[in-house]
């Protein structure tokens, strides 16, 4: 059996990764960081119903001796690195922390398997926030970084740390440039849950109005559940490589809440209102990816349009707020 080691298995990719590899006989362990609401972090992974099918293992990225007796006791023979501060918003209001987590983090993982596990294959969950000031209309491999935020920094320093291992070490190790992934399972403070929840709660009378930020900022959805299956491909492959993982379509803002609204039968120029304390100190106004050699190599392509996953989200919070309702 083949056992997979996953940081941030709580997060949305993890819970929809674990999901992915139960289905293909894995033994799946999750580290987990301890938490005084240890009661509610596996909430994704019981959404989907598989709590009880992983293993969880207490660690934390910055601390590389918890890492190391994880190796130990695992012995994994892929291990996928999600665990990160995520949200780009809070990373200027804690910028040391997602250095620390997010760039690190992901050097401390990369070293405990060195020591302890050299063969395993190993995945960074490297961003498409890594571009931020882009530098060409359409970004691939080749494309130069431009980052834009504490946390694409963080990002971009564990991206190249990776290849630097798989140059120095001769690791197996490969980053998956993932442009924008979204489904129910999204936390609430990203932008595209933000816009679903919101939609919920107005078509069910429990607020009027949905605030957002830049409206005309444009970025490249796709849906988590695809993109994962980007992630266990290239694991699969003889040679470690980075590869873009987009759909090839950008959508602005403005014309998320368009559909989503659309969806419920609502106008959303009759709710959405702008808020300048949503507004980032340094915007990201476009991205799109060209995920072409993901498809050459890998056999992949996104499968879910951003019309479908956006339904498939706002029928998720309405039946949360539903549920909320009657208990």
């Amino acid at each position: 059996m083949t056992t997979a080691l996953i940081t941030g298995i709580t997060g949305q990719d993890g819970a929809y990764l674990s999901q992915l590899l139960l289905g293909k006989g894995y033994r799946v362990v999750g580290l987990l960081r301890r938490s005084a609401s240890a009661d509610v972090v596996g909430e994704r992974l019981r959404w989907l119903g598989i709590i009880d099918d992983v293993e969880l293992i207490d660690g934390n990225l910055t601390d590389l001796s918890s890492l190391i007796r994880i190796m130990e006791t695992v012995r994994p023979d892929e291990i996928y690195n999600l665990a990160a501060q995520s949200f780009v918003a809070a990373s200027w209001q804690q910028p040391l922390l997602t250095g620390n987590v997010t760039g690190i983090g992901a050097v401390n993982v990369l070293e405990a398997a060195r020591i302890v596990q050299s063969k395993a294959r190993f995945y960074q969950a490297s961003s498409s926030e890594m571009y931020g000031l882009i530098q060409q209309p359409v970004q691939n491999e080749n494309t130069p970084f431009y980052p834009r935020s504490p946390y694409a920094v963080a990002k971009l320093y564990a991206h190249w740390m990776t290849v630097n291992y798989r140059e120095s070490f001769g690791m197996h190790a490969s980053s998956g440039i993932l442009f924008n992934h979204e489904s129910p399972l999204r936390g609430i403070e990203f932008v595209t849950r933000k816009v679903t929840d919101g939609v919920a709660r107005i078509k069910l009378g429990l607020a009027k109005e949905l605030p957002l930020g830049n409206l005309d900022a444009t970025r490249d959805w796709g849906h988590a559940r695809d993109y994962v299956r980007a992630m266990h491909l290239m694991l699969q492959q003889d040679t470690p490589d980075d590869y873009v993982v987009a759909t090839g379509r950008t959508t602005s803002i403005r014309d998320l809440c368009r559909i989503a609204f659309s969806y419920a039968d609502l106008n959303y120029e009759d709710h959405v209102v702008t808020n300048p304390a949503f507004l980032r100190p340094a915007e990201v106004e476009v991205l799109l990816g060209d995920a072409s050699k993901a498809k050459r190599v890998l056999g992949w392509e996104a499968e879910t349009t951003l019309e479908s996953m956006v339904a498939e989200m706002v029928d998720a919070d309405l039946a949360r707020h539903r549920n909320r309702a009657t208990i």
